[in-house]
């Protein structure tokens, strides 16, 4: 349900049009990029085979996938009793969360759109 709302208010977000629709997308593959790599990791765990790093997954989760990760760690029940992992986890949430309500200003949201017109004006 967390999630869900998230994405929702995300979505009003984008359909009030404080946020162009590329962030909306860019939540959601990231967060199913997350999600894949907690499930590869979680089968590694079980298989006994190569892990993929805590920090590997703490970035991902700072850079927007952490729905994906939040959603992971409830349905395989993966990096959910490991406390230091769980309590830096939160803290990149808290962080991405902080630069989402920042992109909301108006420093944010012009820092944005001279980021997207950068990748715009580029032309191959």
């Amino acid at each position: 349900m967390f999630v869900l709302i998230f994405f929702g208010l995300l979505a009003v977000s984008v359909a009030i049009g404080k946020l162009p629709p590329v962030v909306l997308l860019f939540y959601l593959g990231i967060s199913l990029l997350t999600y894949l790599i907690y499930y590869l990791d979680k089968s590694a765990a079980r298989s006994g085979s190569w892990r993929t790093k805590e920090s590997t997954l703490h970035l991902l989760s700072l850079l927007g996938g952490w729905p994906g990760a939040w959603f992971a760690q409830q349905q395989f029940r993966h990096k959910t009793r490991k406390q230091p992992f769980r309590f830096i986890f939160w803290l990149t949430v808290l962080a991405n969360l902080g630069v989402l309500a920042w992109l909301h200003t108006a420093e944010g949201g012009n820092y944005l759109s001279t980021l997207l017109g950068a990748y715009r004006d580029f032309s191959f």
